[in-house]
């Protein structure tokens, strides 16, 4: 029989191995397409990610507040860090889920929002992803609507800000003001419009 202190002993170096053994299992994808709040809810429960956090990435301040990236003076994006599983959803489906929930054509702002604090952008953490992304790009200019018109941003990912709590979720913490919001910015007209039946659809 194991003692008390053995039984302890081996619980503890079963959770170290799991807390280290964690990272391999879990990568990062960071992507900025106009309000934060609705770019969460494009990936929130698609299978494979394990959570999305909105911040903000791209800019020149640190520790950026709301207050200061919506004033557009700080270089940040409003932005959503996609924590998941490269086992269960691979980058590129990823880049396949961003780029359907966004106006990929229209600079310095999206939908109603208006400034480059609501760019969309593809902030790549490697080589491996700035590929990906580049390629993912060059498939959307086979097509003559594309070609030459895409202005999304592909740049390299800088330090991401998380943002503050009451962002978090937003859609399930004031439903009424997130769908008011989103129906009122035209958002899911415009992804119809561009997108057709693939357009990125919303909870």
């Amino acid at each position: 029989m194991k003692s008390r202190f053995g039984i302890v002993l081996v619980l503890c170096l079963g959770l170290a191995t799991a807390a280290f053994a964690a990272p391999a299992n879990r990568a990062t994808a960071l992507f900025a397409g106009g309000c934060f709040w609705c770019e969460e809810t494009a990936f929130e429960g698609v299978p494979g990610v394990v959570a999305v956090i909105s911040g903000y990435t791209g800019g020149r301040v640190p520790n950026p507040t709301y207050e200061q990236v919506s004033s557009g003076v700080t270089g940040h994006a409003e932005s959503v860090q996609v924590i998941y599983g490269p086992s269960k959803i691979t980058y590129e489906k990823l880049l396949d889920i961003f780029w359907h929930n966004v106006d990929p054509f229209q600079s310095n702002g999206q939908f109603c929002d208006h400034g480059n604090q609501y760019r969309s952008a593809i902030f790549y953490r490697d080589e491996a992803q700035h590929k990906a992304a580049e390629a993912s790009k060059a498939r959307l200019e086979e097509e003559p609507r594309f070609k030459g018109k895409i202005v999304t941003q592909i740049v390299p990912a800088s330090t991401f800000y998380t943002a503050e709590e009451y962002h978090q979720d937003f859609y399930k913490k004031n439903p009424v003001r997130y769908y008011s919001y989103r129906t009122g910015c035209g958002r899911d007209a415009r992804l119809k419009e561009i997108w057709g039946e693939a357009a990125g659809g919303h909870k």
